[in-house]
């Protein structure tokens, strides 16, 4: 039994739809922060010394991934973070980005801190793979 929808003039379903194109506005006069993806792993000394996992220091084998994004004259109370599975979305008074991340996410699990000092918000995302329990067993 298929549900059929009541307006026949949709041109696609909504799972068609690449999940962020809600928030894409090329209108959107504020530019683009700064921002650099660094990828990183838990290793112990059974890794280090020993070689005991399969883990080497491919981004294959890093369980997060840390998104740094400078913001210049920016205050914390200023910034609006969304975290989905596939997209970050920040975005200030002065600055918007819309990223299309490189690996799906935990979108639940995660955390952001705000260095006002270096003016810099470091986002800590865990990273969810089809093959995680090959590289986190």
């Amino acid at each position: 039994f298929q549900v059929k929808s009541e307006n026949n003039k949709t041109i696609w379903d909504t799972e068609e739809v690449p999940e962020g194109s809600e928030f894409d506005d090329t209108w959107d006069p504020r530019e683009q922060p700064e921002y650099e993806i660094v990828f990183k792993q838990q290793v112990g000394t059974e890794d280090v010394f020993f070689g005991m996992s399969r883990k080497d220091a491919s981004t294959a084998c890093c369980e997060d991934m840390v998104i740094k994004i400078k913001l210049p004259e920016t205050k914390f109370s200023d910034i609006m973070l969304d975290i989905q599975d596939k997209v970050l979305d920040l975005r200030t008074p002065q600055k918007k980005l819309l990223l299309h991340l490189p690996c799906p996410v935990d979108s639940k699990k995660g955390k952001a801190r705000f260095l006002s000092e270096e003016e810099l918000l470091e986002v800590t995302l865990r990273m969810t793979r089809e093959f995680d329990f090959i590289n986190f067993a």
